[in-house]
């Protein structure tokens, strides 16, 4: 069984690449021929890829979790293509497998009337394998071949639309992916230098041993940038909150719910194998958790973007994810209930985001329309998706009963674990108890935004009359029988995790021991006692006080939601676009310009030296219309063509090339 268990990792990971080239020239030639036949085929391997993927995920959990399961495809690039599979891995495939499934079968019905469906299944299967091989990744080589692949291909998805709003964002989103590939790439360059090896068991093997620390911590800065970056950390966090808005609701789900765990994937690699129970790097990956957590809880209360909002959850979701992360490194041996707290919520959050999205891309379908004002009171009367949303709140907020409860349960209690570690010897933990109010007042404004989407879409009536009317008007038709049974069915595994936490969670967070080399022999936790409630309760109690005092009285006008975010406090436009756009052309015009007049310069000096009252005038610049000048759309090219993804399109192309060069010296 283990050699037909290793024979499934490629084809989890190039079976979706096939089925997008499938869609995309059925797809092609069904639109230019008017074929249904092959319009046909294109919806059903849409839908058939995703589903037998997930049916070989599932089939790998009693076949291939020996701890032998690997293939590799040697000599490709030069090192190989190496693929392996243990519990966390398995638990990421599965997340991806059911997000893909999900969004592939809600999408029949979202993506019904939509342009450009060939290009969009195209890189919507590519995206899934290259995310898949991203999580299987037996060394970091395969794991960055992976990541970029699914980074450029995603940015499709983001600019699906067209629009200028969809064209920005994917600008953002594509140059976090090239310049955070650019700087990991820095990063593994350096790790091997170090240890002749970027395999991930080795490098585990060896990195405990390594004498220079501070090169150490180098190289882990540098190959954690890019992952960073994707996962939506902090202050690399931008690019979230432009691109959901702008993505249809399947692709929003994706970027949400896996994609951004390729990017902690990457950072649990580094943490659970380079810095293995590294205090420093602990406190390090704190500070950045509690800095993502707060600032995205803030930013989704003052947000009236239905998908803006579930973005800015994202972000901050991704902070108590992290502080999992953290927690493990400080809890050094002891880190059982930070591993399970992080393991958990990355799965939670996953089924979270993909309810919440399919559920926001409902209102889309329909209306066409996503801020507040506009799509409030289009829930009413319509159980199914009332009953999505609720359940996305209770999972979002922990509240008890529903399975977020359980893993930000484990997260709390891993912070109050290392503050109690700490007292007993005699240290200091005043700021670990900061961090936990920073962990229980993000998981109020967590509540306080979810009640302002949920209380606003399926409660309040629309301030219009007859725009309500058209709203019920549609309570048997807001979406077909599949698409609303997958939407039900997501939302109903949010309480059956909850419900079943020690036959079904429990068991799931164990599967990825191994990987975090936790002890055996951890207590198991009881999670109703009121000294674990007492936590969710306080989040509770917060939020409560937060939708009531500041959503209704001070983000409410005339009963109206408002926007009263200032627009200055937006890094990408205040520091990343002035810095890429103008800073940066400014410096390299400025030297080109430099060294393009240095000979003249020289060439004068020598004249002035040889030849007594010789006049050769002035030393001037050589001409330039466009110097430090970026110019989007310069006469006589098209808009793609001139904008700043194509730019960095070229610039990836050519770094390919010369990496596929390098690899096969």
């Amino acid at each position: 069984m283990t050699n037909f268990a290793s024979f499934l990792l490629p084809v989890l990971v190039l079976l979706p690449v096939l089925g997008g080239l499938i869609c995309w020239f059925a797809g092609s030639a069904g639109e230019k021929n008017r074929s249904a036949a092959l319009l046909g085929l294109r919806a059903a391997v849409s839908w058939l890829v995703p589903t037998v993927d997930l049916l070989l995920v599932i089939l790998l959990l009693f076949i291939g979790l020996d701890g032998e399961t690997s293939f590799t495809f040697a000599k490709v690039c030069g090192l190989g293509f190496a693929l392996s599979l243990d519990g966390l891995r398995w638990i990421l495939c599965l997340m991806g497998s059911v997000l893909w499934f999900g969004s592939a079968v809600f999408g029949q019905e979202y993506l019904g009337h939509a342009g450009h469906k060939s290009r969009y299944y195209l890189y919507y299967l590519i995206t899934e394998g290259a995310t898949l091989g991203v999580f299987l990744a037996a060394d970091l080589y395969t794991l960055l071949i992976c990541f970029e692949v699914m980074s450029v291909a995603s940015w499709t998805l983001v600019a699906h639309e067209e629009t200028p709003g969809a064209m920005r964002a994917a600008d953002s989103y594509l140059a976090f992916a090239v310049i955070g590939g650019l700087v990991t790439l820095m990063g593994l360059f350096l790790l091997q230098d170090m240890f002749g090896t970027v395999n991930i068991r080795e490098l585990a093997a060896l990195a405990p041993s390594y004498p220079n620390r501070a090169r150490l911590y180098a190289a882990g800065v540098l190959t954690a940038f890019g992952f960073c970056a994707k996962c939506g950390m902090w202050p690399l966090h931008t690019w979230l909150p432009a691109a959901h808005p702008v993505a249809p609701a399947t692709a929003s789900a994706l970027l949400s719910g896996i994609i951004t765990k390729a990017g902690i994937f990457g950072i649990l690699v580094l943490s659970a194998k380079l810095f293995l129970h590294d205090a420093q790097w602990g406190r390090v990956m704190l500070v950045l958790a509690m800095i993502t957590m707060a600032t995205g809880a803030v930013l989704g209360v003052f947000s009236v973007n239905l998908k803006r909002t579930l973005a800015c959850s994202s972000m901050s979701q991704i902070g108590f994810i992290l502080t999992g992360v953290a927690m493990s490194e400080l809890l050094g041996e002891e880190n059982a209930l930070a591993v399970h707290g992080l393991v958990l919520h990355m799965l939670n959050h996953s089924l979270f985001k993909l309810t919440l999205f399919l559920a926001a891309g409902a209102v889309f379908m329909n209306l066409h329309k996503l801020e507040l004002n506009e799509i409030r009171g289009f829930g009413r009367g319509k159980p199914v998706f009332s009953f999505a949303m609720l359940m996305g709140l209770c999972g979002l907020a922990g509240i008890p009963g529903g399975s977020g409860y359980v893993s930000k349960t484990l997260l709390h209690e891993s912070i109050v674990e290392y503050m109690e570690l700490l007292e007993h010897a005699g240290l200091p933990h005043g700021a670990y108890k900061a961090a936990e109010w920073i962990f229980l007042i993000s998981g109020g404004l967590t509540l306080a935004y979810m009640l302002k989407l949920f209380i606003c879409v399926c409660v309040e009536k629309n301030a219009d009359a007859a725009v309500q009317k058209k709203f019920d008007a549609m309570n048997k038709s807001w979406a077909n029988p599949v698409s609303g049974g997958v939407l039900g069915l997501c939302a109903a595994l949010i309480p059956l995790l909850g419900c079943t936490v020690y036959i079904s969670m429990d068991k799931l967070a164990a599967l990825a021991d191994g990987f975090f080399a936790v002890e055996p022999g951890y207590h198991q936790v009881h999670y109703f006692t009121w000294t674990n409630l007492k936590g969710g309760l306080i989040s509770v109690t917060i939020g409560a006080l937060v939708y009531l005092l500041f959503v209704r009285r001070v983000l409410m006008k005339k009963n109206t939601y408002v926007d009263l975010w200032p627009a200055f406090l937006d890094l990408e436009n205040l520091i990343y676009r002035p810095l890429l756009l103008q800073v940066l052309p400014f410096l390299g015009a400025l030297a080109a310009r430099t060294v393009s007049t240095l000979p003249e310069v020289i060439r004068k000096g020598f004249c002035a030296l040889l030849y007594r009252n010789n006049d050769n005038g002035f030393v001037y610049p050589a001409e330039n219309d466009r110097f430090t000048d970026y110019v989007r759309q310069p006469e006589g090219t098209r808009g793609f063509v001139a904008s700043l993804s194509f730019s960095l399109l070229m610039f990836s192309m050519g770094l390919v090339v010369v990496l596929v060069y390098l690899f096969l010296q």
